[in-house]
């Protein structure tokens, strides 16, 4: 078997790097039984939406990977084989880390580490981010808080996850393995976050990391500005894909405030033309969105969502990276699985892998 190290991002015909974010959240857990009743898991919330308003297309469901549990191995290697044969590289798996060793969700990737399967490569995106109700309509509950409580739970924070930059799999840049922070304006010092994780990376002999941070909210709006300053080697711009005109988010805010109902937009199949780009940006793109399954009336809506549009907004994106060193041509997809969201590329029961199609069509 090849390393994966001397292979990743590098070949002939690589126009882009795709890393698709891979939500855990598919089996149940003590804390998700004990908040919203046994057996909750991420197909709770989606199996039991409903349409909203005239045209909504709800509920969205699996397809061939059927209503699949994390814990089974045979679902994460048919994942695999599925996104390796339309060109993601990667599985950015969401990472939940509370401070003093406190965690969640790990059990899927634990495993991943142990078993040495499935074959496709992977990084983690640390979620750095107090659990909330909002998403299920309770903003004001705290379920659980995202803490720091400084350099020794650093070092233990590293030390957990160093095993998997030590495995061949590991997504890497030139070398160095790479890790996604969610929210690097929440650190208490995103510089001093920098500096300590490459020390500890020297220390445990890896020739660093390559540390990536996200600049921006789902609106684009640019909350994290510093990344290059504070010694992240990217930043990722997101963007949901909304046609937002402000007639258009003026209409909406007013309809939501007198009517109820959710946030709806139309897909914007040229978001890439409003889109922040620099040499130390990488770009993001979304298949769809629609989170009214978690956040119901509160949620945000886009409609006219089609592979075709998605393939556009892919092509677009890897021609704002195609200069660039191989290795450094990273393309972020949110997401493969995230159902509640309405964001995913795994075969649904209405267009099964029409969206994995059309991703490695723009890939091409």
């Amino acid at each position: 078997m090849e390393h994966a190290a001397d292979v990743q991002g590098e070949g002939p015909g690589v126009t882009a790097r795709a890393i698709a974010f891979y939500l855990p959240q598919f089996f149940p857990i003590p804390e998700n039984d004990e908040w919203w009743g046994p057996g909750f898991t991420e197909w709770t919330n989606t199996a039991r939406a409903r349409k909203l308003f005239p045209g909504h297309k709800q509920p969205t469901l699996p397809g061939e990977l059927g209503f699949y549990d994390l814990r089974v191995p045979e679902t994460r290697q048919a994942q695999s084989d599925l996104a390796r044969e339309y060109g993601v590289e990667a599985f950015a798996y969401w990472h939940y880390w509370f401070g003093h060793g406190r965690r969640i969700l790990e059990r899927p990737f634990r495993e991943v580490i142990a078993s040495g399967a499935p074959e496709i490569s992977f990084c983690l995106a640390w979620a750095n981010q107090t659990w909330s109700g909002i998403w299920h309509g309770a903003a004001d509950r705290v379920l659980m808080e995202q803490l720091y409580p400084g350099k020794e739970d650093d070092q233990a924070h590293f030390d957990t996850i160093l095993p998997a930059f030590r495995d061949e799999r590991y997504l890497r840049v030139d070398g160095r393995p790479v890790f996604y922070v969610f929210r690097p304006e929440s650190l208490p010092d995103a510089a001093e976050f920098v500096d300590r994780w490459q020390a500890m990376a020297r220390r445990a002999g890896l020739p660093g990391l390559y540390l990536v941070g996200e600049m921006s909210n789902a609106a684009g709006d640019p909350i994290y500005t510093t990344g290059e300053a504070d010694g992240f080697d990217a930043s990722v711009y997101m963007r949901l894909p909304a046609v937002r005109t402000p007639t258009a988010t003026t209409r909406m805010r007013l309809l939501r405030k007198t009517m109820g109902g959710p946030e709806v937009f139309p897909y914007n199949d040229s978001v890439m033309a409003e889109s922040i780009r620099g040499p130390h940006v990488q770009p993001s793109v979304y298949p769809n969105w629609d989170n009214t399954p978690r956040s119901k009336r509160g949620g945000i809506v886009l409609t006219g969502a089609t592979p075709k549009k998605f393939r556009k907004n892919v092509a677009e994106a890897v021609a704002t990276i195609a200069d660039r060193p191989e290795q450094h041509r990273l393309l972020w997809i949110k997401s493969w699985n995230e159902w509640a969201e309405g964001n995913h590329l795994e075969p649904d029961l209405e267009l099964g892998r029409a969206w994995l199609e059309a991703l490695r069509e723009g890939l091409a």
